[in-house]
C-alpha cells in the first residue's frame, strides 16, 4: 500500500453530510472521492507528474 498523507478540510456540515451521504449510495468513501478529484484537477492543469515526498528517517 502506498503512503499516504492527512488533508485536514473546513466544510459545511450540511454539505459533509449530503457529500457522505451521496458517496455511501454509491459504495464509495469520501476518501476516494476526493483523491479522484484532487487527481482530475491536477491533470486540467498539466501537472501530470507529481514527485514522491521523501520520509524523513526516524532514529
Amino acid at each position: 500500500m502506498e503512503d499516504k498523507a492527512r488533508l485536514t478540510i473546513l466544510i459545511d456540515p450540511a454539505k459533509k453530510k449530503a457529500f457522505e451521504e451521496l458517496c455511501s449510495s454509491q459504495d464509495v468513501t469520501s476518501s476516494q472521492v476526493v483523491r479522484l478529484l484532487i487527481k482530475q484537477y491536477l491533470e486540467k492543469h498539466g501537472v501530470l507528474q507529481v514527485p514522491a515526498v521523501k520520509k524523513a528517517r526516524s532514529r
